[in-house]
């Protein structure tokens, strides 16, 4: 790590005020050029300390970045994560009220509800034992922090994402339920479409080749922090397409065939 306390208390607060007030700041990399991962979730875990401090409370996770394309894209090997809150979850079929975020984006995953508590290491046969059903969902994503600085056209780095926690803002599950045991996950796709428009299709495969090692990653990165999963608690596994812009006024829905749909519109 190389921010000082200061500095990641700093980062933190501008971030919660962003959120708070709708309103972006500027790339936390170009203020601080050495930022590393371990900085980068430092000042998440600030950041999220003030949500649950203004009355947040914690419902999961989700993983990002499980993608090779994605992971190649920002030149890095591994996922991210980040929290979800009970103030993030919207009902399939309903709305979003406007201005709600800044600049929302949505991708289709596959969301694990949780029946048992997991702390790793942990197995792949762990993660299907500990969970109680698998579910379609959409991920709303949005950005505390500018995509790209206007002055220098510096892109947003992994750093800021992870730090932003995870680009995280909503979550919306499907009703459909299933039993683990009788779905191929891998096989498990989607039809994403806007305003009645396919934008984007994937299967369950872009997420690590299986979205239960989505959940295998998550618990034993947070292993080394002694921490882990909650019973009860939903887990975003990663999503097998590229983020889909959500203007206002639009409808976006996901499409799982067999395993369900998912829908949301953005007032």
């Amino acid at each position: 790590m190389t921010l000082t306390r200061k500095d990641i208390a700093a980062a933190g607060g501008a971030l919660f005020e962003a959120e708070r007030k709708r309103r972006q700041i500027g790339l936390l990399t170009l203020d601080h050029p050495g930022m590393d991962m371990g900085d980068a979730y430092a000042v998440q875990a600030d950041f999220c300390a003030r949500k649950e401090a203004a009355g947040a409370r914690r419902i999961g996770w989700k993983i990002g970045l499980t993608s090779k394309a994605m992971q190649d894209a920002l030149g890095i090997d591994t996922p991210d994560s980040g929290l979800l809150y009970d103030d993030m979850r919207f009902e399939t079929g309903g709305t979003v009220p406007a201005g709600r975020f800044i600049q929302p984006r949505i991708e289709a995953e596959i969301a694990f509800v949780m029946r048992k508590g997991l702390q790793g290491p942990i197995t792949r046969a762990e993660v299907i034992g500990a969970t109680e059903y698998v579910a379609p969902s959409l991920e709303i994503l949005d950005t505390r922090i500018l995509r790209r600085d206007p002055a220098t056209g510096a892109a947003r780095k992994i750093f800021d994402t992870i730090a932003d926690n995870a680009a995280n803002a909503g979550i919306v599950l499907g009703e459909a339920r299933h039993r683990i045991g009788d779905v191929d996950l891998r096989w498990t796709g989607a039809i994403v479409a806007r305003d009645g428009a396919v934008e984007e299709t994937g299967l369950g495969a872009g997420v690590l080749n299986d979205p239960v090692m989505g959940i295998v990653w998550l618990v034993n990165r947070l292993a080394e922090y002694a921490a882990g999963i909650e019973a009860g608690e939903v887990v975003l596994s990663g999503s097998f397409v590229r983020p889909v812009e959500a203007p206002p006024g639009c409808r976006i829905e996901a499409d799982f065939g067999g395993f369900g749909s998912v829908s949301i519109r953005f007032g």
